[in-house]
């Protein structure tokens, strides 16, 4: 038996297409079947390599009885949130509203037949469990109480409506120091494990990155050294890959030792972009080392038959979590051999393990990470492990994650001096650039490409900026006004005063999708923020300083009751302020290159590079909060003005 999700494209929604439930897509004519047949809406939401959506499916909606039930009293709406990030938002805060209860994948609402929710939940077991109740009982007593209540849930639809609203309210505040919040922030970090306290332990990379960039304008150590505790510990623990590299998406124990086994492309992307900021402030060859692998490793095993990166690895293989990773202690010895005493001086390996009787690798830091005869041991396991069956990987293509993946490595490329991987980035870029020649869309190039959302747009203008201020190419800064002039047009809500998640026009949800939390990547307002100010250092075109205003305004104007979940923001306004420009006057490559590193090597990307071309002889200026320095002449007039700053 087949249902209509059969003609999907998404991985997440084909691993669904022959359960007995007659599972359609979020689609208005499906929303239309609700309200003519009168009936509640079961959603579903989760994408591919979520393990507790695997469990549910298994036990639920494969289950004849279950379908059964679903069928005969629901409409039942599968959605994949990597398709649909924007419904994902907007239902997630919704069971918060409803329930008062974190969200969470699967995300398991019930609409009325307008599509507003009323209640909800995560995942529901067969049978009652842990104070869960079964979901067949859920699914009857929903239906019940909607057919008994369904005029008085209809009308509730306004007070969702107003809730939604007085979360996006905001306080009079126009401009504050924003380094307080670091200092607030770091009073929940954790000085043993690094990272925040407690479990489960999720990296949260872009606090990290906050917190980083404000240990480069204050030099207070401590800013360093909760960065330093997170790097040192999550790259040495359980969360890492050893073998092949790649971060998993979070642990289940304060200690990074227990990974939830799902290697997430997003999670990789600011790992590899945390690393670049902290190598750039100081040089350690062991994080060298971890940088280099996870590169390569996504790379290679995140590539498409398009060329593009895909989204996630599964938790699961062969239907149980962390197979592909885990090692009994008898593989182990069975492998390793006599060596297996020497591997033990790298790796914390036992009898009993350290996860359900199996030894999840994790490091020592006193080993001599150079040792050429534990880097053989190493390989020998790898090509051993690849010789299982592999976890299920999600090649759906975002454009999003592939523009920030080929932003970041631009940066590695140059911070590592490594130019094959600069070459690497921009084929990656030249490939992206050929893709949305015409049009950008989120995610499949053909029939089935699905409708782009804010963030699609921010982050391929990165690149596009990023081309420009390594390359001078004039062509993409031209390419990445016109976007952004797009984007506003698209994507600002005038009575918010800031730009929501989907297009304004075309939005099929009950509110406008509102986003100001920085969520699985830095949040889409405050990257636009940050070209914004680029193009208007650039192009000096007051249109841009605009823009600034109002989304500097509307974001302080938030931050002070939202302020753990805005820290790209932070960041950001910070950046804003300093407002640093490097302007490049030649036309001499060797010399153009060597100030482009010196600009990475000073300022990352906080920096605007700006080409001129006057006549005459070469010069650079450097502006920090509209102080510039004179004309320098050569690079050591750079150097030495920059020692002074």
């Amino acid at each position: 038996m087949e249902n209509q999700l059969k003609n999907e494209e998404s991985p997440y929604l084909k691993q669904h297409k022959d359960n007995p439930v007659n599972w359609v897509p979020w689609k208005k004519k499906n929303l239309e079947k609700a309200k003519n047949e009168k009936k509640p809406i079961f959603l579903s939401v989760g994408y591919a390599s979520c393990h507790w959506c695997h469990v549910m499916a298994h036990e639920s909606f494969e289950n004849n009885d279950t379908a059964k039930v679903m069928n005969e009293k629901f409409i039942n709406i599968k959605v994949d949130r990597e398709e649909r990030p924007d419904l994902d938002l907007i239902f997630q805060k919704s069971l918060a509203i409803l329930t008062g209860t974190q969200g969470g994948w699967p995300l398991s609402m019930f609409l009325d037949e307008n599509g507003v929710p009323f209640t909800g939940g995560t995942y529901f077991p067969p049978k009652e469990l842990y104070g869960r109740p079964s979901f067949i009982s859920v699914l009857e007593n929903v239906s019940k109480v909607y057919q008994e209540n369904r005029d008085k849930i209809l009308n509730q639809a306004n007070q969702m409506k107003m809730v939604f609203r007085e979360l996006n309210k905001k306080n009079a505040v126009l401009k504050q120091d924003l380094e307080p919040y670091v200092e607030k922030i770091i009073n929940y970090t954790d000085e043993v494990n690094g990272g925040f306290k407690g479990a489960p332990k999720f990296p949260q990379f872009y606090i990290f990155d906050t917190i980083l960039h404000f240990y480069k304008k204050t030099k207070n150590k401590k800013y360093l050294e909760v960065v330093e505790k997170l790097l040192l510990s999550i790259s040495s623990r359980g969360i890492y890959d050893h073998l092949e590299g790649g971060v998993s998406r979070y642990t289940v124990d304060e200690k990074w030792i227990v990974p939830h086994f799902e290697k997430m492309l997003y999670d990789n992307i600011q790992y590899v972009n945390l690393l670049n900021n902290y190598l750039n402030e100081k040089d350690n060859n062991y994080l060298k080392h971890k940088i280099q692998q996870t590169i390569n490793f996504i790379n290679s095993e995140f590539l498409t038959k398009n060329n593009l990166l895909g989204s996630a690895y599964d938790a699961d293989s062969d239907g149980i979590e962390g197979k592909y990773y885990i090692w009994t202690y008898k593989e182990l010895n069975e492998l390793l051999g006599n060596n297996l005493e020497l591997f033990k001086k790298k790796y914390q390996i036992s009898e009993q393990g350290n996860f359900e009787g199996s030894n999840i690798l994790v490091e020592n830091l006193d080993i001599n990470y150079s040792d050429d005869n534990i880097l053989k041991l190493e390989k020998n396991l790898l090509e051993n492990r690849k010789k299982r069956n592999k976890p299920f990987f999600d090649d759906k293509s975002q454009t999003d994650l592939n523009s920030f993946w080929t932003y970041v490595t631009f940066y590695s490329s140059i911070l590592l001096d490594d130019k094959n991987l600069y070459e690497k980035s921009s084929n990656k870029f030249n490939n992206l650039s050929q893709l949305y020649k015409n049009k950008i869309f989120h995610c499949y190039d053909g029939n089935k490409e699905i409708d782009v959302f804010l963030e699609d747009y921010v982050y391929f203008c990165l690149t596009l900026l990023t081309m420009y201020e390594f390359k001078n190419d004039k062509s993409s800064l031209i390419k990445c006004e016109t976007l952004m002039s797009e984007a506003w047009n698209s994507f600002f809500n005038s009575n918010d005063k800031i730009l929501q998640k989907n297009k304004v026009q075309f939005n099929d949800l009950f509110v406008e999708p509102i986003d100001l939390n920085d969520n699985n990547i830095p949040n889409g307002n405050s990257i636009y923020l940050f070209i914004c100010n680029k193009l208007f250092n650039i192009l000096g075109d007051q249109k841009w300083n605009e823009k600034i205003d109002v989304l500097s305004k509307s974001f302080h104007s938030h931050i002070n009751s939202n302020f753990s979940q805005m820290f790209s923001y932070i960041k950001i306004l910070d950046i804003c302020e300093e407002n640093i420009t490097v302007t490049i006057n030649s036309k001499n490559p060797e010399t153009i290159s060597k100030i482009q590193k010196l600009t990475v090597k000073n300022f990352m990307d906080k920096a605007t590079i700006i080409y001129k071309e006057d006549s005459g002889e070469d010069y650079f200026i450097i502006c920090k909060k509209q102080t510039c320095s004179p004309k320098l002449k050569n690079l050591k007039e750079v150097e030495n003005y920059l020692k002074s700053l």
